[in-house]
C-alpha cells in the first residue's frame, strides 16, 4: 500500500511537458475588416487582435464598427492544451489568418 501511494506522489510531482509544448502561428498579410454593431464587442475584439500583435484601425460609421486588421509577420501563441489550441486556431481562421498548430 505505501509503495502504491509513493508512486502516485512521485509521478504527480512530475511536470506534464506534453502539455507545454503547444503552440499555434499565424499571420494575416492582408488588411481585413470585421463589421460590428455592438461597441462592446468590437472593443473586445480590438483588444484581442492589438494583444496578438495585429496592427488595428477602427472607424465608426452607418450605425456600426468597423475593426480592420493585418499582422503581415509570422507570430506565436504558446498554449497550455491541445483543445486550447485548437479554440485559437478555429479563432483565428474565422478572421482570416494562416494558420500553423505545431506540438
Amino acid at each position: 500500500m505505501f509503495r502504491r501511494f509513493a508512486l502516485m506522489a512521485a509521478l504527480m510531482a512530475v511536470p506534464t511537458f506534453a502539455l507545454a509544448g503547444e503552440m499555434v502561428r499565424y499571420q494575416c498579410k492582408e488588411w481585413k475588416a470585421k463589421h460590428i454593431h455592438d461597441a462592446k464587442k468590437a472593443d473586445t475584439i480590438s483588444a484581442t487582435l492589438k494583444k496578438l500583435g495585429c496592427e488595428l484601425k477602427q472607424d465608426q460609421h452607418n450605425g456600426h464598427i468597423d475593426v480592420k486588421y493585418r499582422c503581415p509577420d509570422w507570430r506565436e501563441l504558446k498554449l497550455d492544451s491541445h483543445d486550447e489550441a485548437h479554440k485559437w486556431e478555429k479563432w483565428l481562421k474565422e478572421y482570416g489568418f494562416t494558420t500553423e498548430h505545431k506540438h
